[in-house]
């Protein structure tokens, strides 16, 4: 019947651009054919029920995109936002953006790496299933804590990855920092240890955020007990502006004699160059200058921000030029 008809045009369309859901999956909905659906949503444009509007003016993201990739030679994909925009809404649609590209990067017989934390969580919520053969998803750094434990938080969040991807999962179970350099030196001889950390080097792809020290959306290192007093005593004392993988960096990229970084389980930047394709995602204010630094490191080859984060990035790189052989320093 007609009205019918109509019912399946609108129900069509709304689960393409509203709920944003493959054809495969709307033409299950349906019970009919992906072609179908393909002319379903054809009709709805035709007929007017859709209409998509271009506004170039309005964004700044491909410009931006280009900044980005002359100032750092990376590849950067801008998600616009509007500029009134809080730190979720722009953490939400910078993980969308992530999960859609992940779906397109990883294919089977690959192996994954993945950092936890709060935007990794967020890009997990968002993953689309993707059934892959041979894959593997490792875990990057160590999550397990003195006053949280951690580890099921991480094993969650590295866990919906596989899942998504039908990919053997890695786990690696032990704590985000040693208390004492030796002990971290005597775990990294154990044989089960040294697995994980193969599979790490193997990695075809990794994906990771940049740690804040400070924020409205601060990293899960440094509000969810990972770190003490003393410990933050000693970042401040050594100009850390924030991690990549639980590695703290200075506001230059520096990294290697930052005493923590020796108890820290986490790939150090040189250990992430290994890594052909590596993606960071960075949404918020609080993140431009532990972004910053992660790009002086050369742990990104692949960045996924929001326009707003972008622009402030940018901003600092340009306030950080030498004027008159000065460089101004980080804030």
């Amino acid at each position: 019947m007609p009205g019918e008809r109509e019912q399946d045009v609108l129900r069509a369309a709304s689960m393409y651009y509203l709920q944003d859901l493959k054809m495969e999956v709307i033409a299950r909905h349906l019970g009919t054919s992906r072609s179908t659906v393909s002319r379903l949503i054809k009709r709805a444009r035709d007929t007017g029920l859709v209409e998509i509007t271009l506004r170039p003016a309005s964004t700044r993201a491909p410009g931006l995109g280009r900044s980005i990739k002359a100032s750092f030679g990376i590849v950067a994909f801008v998600v616009p936002v509007p500029d009134s925009s809080g730190d979720n809404e722009r953490l939400d649609q910078v993980a969308r953006a992530t999960a859609r590209l992940l779906g397109s990067w990883f294919e089977s017989d690959m192996v994954l790496g993945v950092a936890w934390g709060t935007t990794l969580a967020a890009v997990s919520r968002h993953l689309t299933p993707k059934p892959t053969r041979g894959s593997i998803v490792v875990q990057l750094n160590g999550a397990a804590n003195l006053h949280n434990g951690g580890l099921e938080y991480a094993s969650d969040l590295i866990s919906s990855f596989g899942n998504a991807f039908s990919a053997a999962v890695h786990h690696f179970s032990v704590p985000a920092f040693f208390d004492y350099t030796d002990t971290k030196q005597a775990m990294w001889r154990e044989r089960s240890v040294r697995r994980v950390l193969e599979v790490q080097a193997r990695a075809d792809l990794a994906v990771f955020s940049v740690g804040a020290v400070a924020g409205t959306l601060p990293s899960h290192v440094y509000s969810a007990g990972y770190l003490d007093a003393q410990d933050l005593a000693v970042l401040h004392a050594e100009g850390v502006v924030g991690d990549v993988c639980t590695v703290f960096l200075r506001a230059d990229g520096s990294w290697e004699d930052v005493p923590l970084n020796a108890r820290a389980t986490g790939p150090s930047p040189a250990d992430l160059q290994r890594i052909p394709r590596r993606v960071c995602v960075a949404a918020g204010d609080g993140k431009i200058v532990p972004l910053l630094a992660a790009l002086r490191a050369g742990t990104v080859t692949d960045l996924v921000v929001d326009e707003l984060t972008a622009t402030g990035l940018l901003s600092l790189v340009r306030a950080n030029r030498p004027r008159n052989g000065v460089r101004q320093a980080a804030r």
